[in-house]
């Protein structure tokens, strides 16, 4: 692989019998979920791998915070692994970032999915490790997948088509046509990550946002911090997902268009990703055009080799 710093480095594409490292980057998960969601893996025609101590607890956390990142590291390095999986996600992402052990991992490079929380990690090995990653289902949530979600996951990390996506419920908030790399993933965790050294650049970028279980004020309140602290300048465009159980979506839809009244670029809603029961997997890193006029998020390269 080039790894040259200013190359994006993709990951190998997944074929059928190869075997998926599972983590568990953040919460405690519940078993009878984790095993359905194996399940569904397995069905796919991939084998996997469960460590012991991926089943730790330490109060909220799925063990503690080097146990976690030392899981990732070990599965990064393990050249049997050929892809990560996130077994939940929740809350305790951002405490491993600093643990993750980029030089390795940049060296090893595989793919790595996960939403929700995980946000956190796929943003920094972006940022750090110029990775393409995957923003879709984690293993919990594959439980009750529907097939047009694991198809998604298939068309993402084991076709040799780049993908395109329509969103189901076609809202455009802001007309327009750009060009960009794709990033993002969960408000609150992006917030969270603003003014650390993991806080992402979205300059050129078209932003992909969800959340679940916020009030709308607090969408406000997050999606009003992220333009005072800049990260909407130069920003390409915005996709936006599911917002579950975070007030009538009307509501939300005309914040966001309050927020980016002079912001002129392309924003369009509806899409299915996130906590919702479709969760399309979306390559972040490489280059798509987001054509708010035909309903159209179209990327122009593969996300795989």
């Amino acid at each position: 692989m080039n790894i040259d710093d200013n190359k994006l480095i993709l990951p190998n594409r997944l074929l059928l019998g190869d075997k998926i490292g599972i983590v568990a980057p953040a919460s405690p998960f519940d078993i009878k979920e984790f095993e359905r969601g194996i399940s569904v893996l397995e069905s796919m025609g991939f084998c996997t791998s469960i460590p012991s101590d991926l089943f730790n607890k330490t109060g909220y956390l799925a063990g503690t915070d080097k146990q976690r990142a030392d899981l990732i590291n070990k599965f990064f390095s393990d050249k049997s692994i050929k892809a990560i999986f996130c077994a939940r996600g929740g809350f305790g992402s951002i405490k491993i970032l600093s643990l993750l052990d980029f030089e390795s991992i940049r060296k090893n490079p595989k793919v790595f999915i996960g939403f929700s929380d995980i946000s956190a990690i796929l943003a920094v090995l972006y940022k750090k490790c110029r990775f393409i990653t995957f923003h879709g289902p984690t293993v919990t949530s594959l439980k009750d997948a529907s097939d047009e979600t694991k198809k998604a996951i298939l068309s993402a990390i084991s076709s040799d088509m780049p993908i395109e996506i329509r969103p189901k419920t076609r809202i455009k908030i802001n007309s327009g046509s750009v060009r960009g790399s794709v990033s993002g993933g969960n408000l609150t965790t992006l917030c969270h990550l603003i003014g650390t050294p993991f806080e992402p650049c979205y300059k050129g970028h078209i932003l992909l946002l969800e959340e679940r279980g916020e009030a709308t004020y607090k969408i406000d309140r997050m999606l009003t911090q992220m333009k005072l602290a800049g990260c909407f300048n130069e920003l390409a465009g915005l996709v936006l997902g599911s917002f579950t159980d975070c007030g009538e979506n009307k509501n939300i839809y005309k914040i966001v268009a309050d927020i980016f009244d002079d912001i002129n670029i392309p924003v369009l809603a509806g899409f299915e990703f996130g906590h919702s029961p479709c969760n399309i997997t979306i390559p972040l890193g490489i280059q798509a055009t987001l054509d708010a006029d035909r309903y159209l998020l179209h990327f122009h390269e593969l996300a795989t080799v």
